[in-house]
């Protein structure tokens, strides 16, 4: 790798560059390459503006057109298809994705702690383009907004019942619960700890360091190397000018099917939940059809948000959502059990902490149903998810330094998580315990929110605000998914004309609507799972890219 430093002075301008990266504010050390950004696209002007990577563009689009049309001419062929697909990854590959995101975590604390950790991203010199508050917001927004929605109530209680339930074998003696670990049989009190330490297990560090990871990595060879903001580019210390080539075109286009069909997995369970909640409020059944036509609506509330731009759409709405998700947070801590959830908090960090080693211990487990069907499909999940997350919090995060991004990435989300899941999960755990409603217990995972919120003051004002919640983080994931995928299938791009983006979001919507008819949440989790592991693969390798990234930068 060669590299060129930059002017030492201060103050060195805050150019953007002819693709609109911005160029390093002081002190950086730029990889000297040959390469130009854009100059394998193709260009053009029709009836709209046209720049775009051909190789990865085209393939890219052509494999996913392809997966929509016979996915949805094959609906019920491809049912059992996906379920097998599911099943057999999860079973014989849970232990790798496990190890993965445990490499993650340990990476991050070691880079916090390390001098590489006054790095900072964009030059020594650099500014934040953010404050706080709009980064946090565009950071929690994008990362985990609808599975919050969806999952906040619903896997609390699933694991409290599993673990009452206790452990049940089969006739040949292999367990057949879903109880994480050993579970608690017949102890309420034990339940209701494993149950939220299980819950922000799947919901705290570990998805977190996967983005900042990918997130810093993206940031790093962009505002600190000069090269394109794609996932490409991290791997530029290992394959050299090769990455400008087909084995970065195949990282790239690996990278948009992960993004894609992890959207598609996170939209089609937000269309589960809204069309649920729609029916419960208002009495409209949830049908096929009316997920539809809820996910066209949304995606056409997207597009809007595309043309808007970064700044007036996506940054508007992820700090209007983020104001109604405190609304709805502080609503709940005020009207529900407000002393059990205050020291719920507390408790529920101790006993996250008590229970990580077990949790994420990917040897040797005898609870398989909970390592194969909840934290394997989380990891893969979140890996196929952080090309998305990780590019969009690197467009956001110029000027941090490497220690206070991954402090901020990693700690502040996960503290929020943990206050979300314990308000809404241990709201829940109260009624169906303490309380003895069994309203909560007796919902179906989509509705589990809803029946919550119907035990409390004002639930049609709750629920409404619910659903919308659950809409407009499906806008925001929709319009920042769609900026991530042009700018990786345009070379790096990332002011590509607005129609590519456009393109983009529109695929988003018609993948999720093909999987949900295709086989609904199995089918979603099938491809989720199915993107992760190869970039997953090609994320291992990027984090010793990383590594010998930051070593060379000025300190």
């Amino acid at each position: 790798m060669v590299e060129k430093p930059t002017d030492d002075r201060p103050n060195t301008p805050h150019v953007p560059s002819e693709d609109g990266i911005p160029a390093p504010s002081g002190a950086a050390n730029l990889i000297d390459t040959d390469y130009v950004i854009g100059q394998d696209n193709i260009k053009g002007e029709f009836s709209f503006s046209l720049d775009i990577h051909g190789k990865v563009f085209i393939i890219s689009a052509a494999t996913i057109l392809l997966f929509v049309i016979l996915t949805l001419a094959l609906q019920n062929e491809v049912e059992p298809l996906f379920s097998a697909i599911r099943n057999w990854l999860t079973s014989h590959l849970a232990w790798l994705f496990m190890s993965i995101a445990n490499v993650f975590v340990v990476l991050c604390i070691a880079l916090i702690f390390s001098p590489l950790g006054k790095v900072r991203l964009g030059g020594r010199d650099a500014k934040p383009d953010h404050s706080y508050v709009g980064w946090f917001s565009m950071l929690f927004a994008a990362g985990m907004g609808i599975g919050l929605m969806f999952y906040g109530v619903a896997e609390p209680m699933s694991h409290y019942a599993a673990s009452m339930g206790g452990v049940t074998v089969d006739a040949s003696g292999v367990r057949t619960d879903w109880a994480p670990l050993g579970g608690a049989a017949g102890d309420m009190k034990a339940s209701a700890d494993l149950a939220m330490a299980a819950t922000i297990f799947h919901w705290g560090l570990h998805p977190w360091a996967i983005y900042a990871i990918v997130a810093l990595s993206l940031a790093l060879f962009s505002y600190n190397k000069g090269l394109p903001l794609s996932i490409r580019s991290i791997f530029y210390p290992l394959l050299g000018e090769r990455v400008w080539g087909w084995p970065g075109h195949i990282i790239d286009i690996l990278a948009v099917f992960a993004t894609l069909f992890g959207l598609a997995t996170s939209l089609g369970i937000g269309a589960e939940q809204a069309a649920a909640g729609i029916e419960y409020l208002f009495g409209i059944q949830s049908t096929n059809l009316s997920k539809v036509v809820l996910i066209v609506g949304i995606t056409l509330i997207a597009l809007w948000s595309v043309l808007s731009g970064l700044d007036k759409g996506v940054k508007m709405l992820s700090q209007i959502n983020m104001g109604l998700a405190l609304l709805l947070l502080v609503f709940i801590i005020v009207v529900g059990p407000t002393l059990a959830i205050f020291t719920g908090f507390f408790k529920n960090l101790v006993t996250y902490v008590e229970y990580l080693p077990a949790l994420s211990n990917p040897f040797g487990r005898t609870d398989t149903q909970f390592t194969q069907g909840w934290t394997a499909f989380y990891w893969a999940w979140w890996i196929s998810w952080s090309p998305f997350v990780g590019m969009f919090i690197a467009r956001v995060s110029r000027g941090r330094t490497v220690r206070e991004f991954l402090i901020s990435v990693l700690l502040v989300p996960s503290v929020v998580s943990v206050l979300w899941m314990t308000t809404f999960g241990g709201t829940a755990i109260d009624q169906a315990t303490l309380q003895g409603l069994t309203g909560v217990k007796d919902a179906v995972l989509e509705l589990k929110l809803f029946a919550m919120l119907g035990e409390l003051p004002l639930k049609e004002i709750t629920s409404f605000l619910g659903i919308v919640l659950v809409i407009v983080f499906f806008i925001t994931s929709s319009d920042s998914g769609s900026l991530v995928i042009d700018t990786i299938t345009a070379g790096g791009k990332v002011d590509a004309p607005v129609p590519q983006r456009v393109f983009w979001a529109v695929i988003e919507g018609v993948i999720a609507i093909a999987l949900l008819l295709g086989g609904g949440l199995v089918a979603l989790q099938a491809m989720a799972v199915s993107t992760g592991l190869p970039f997953a693969i090609v994320l291992m390798l990027g984090c010793i890219s990383l590594v010998k990234g930051l070593m060379s930068e000025p300190r």
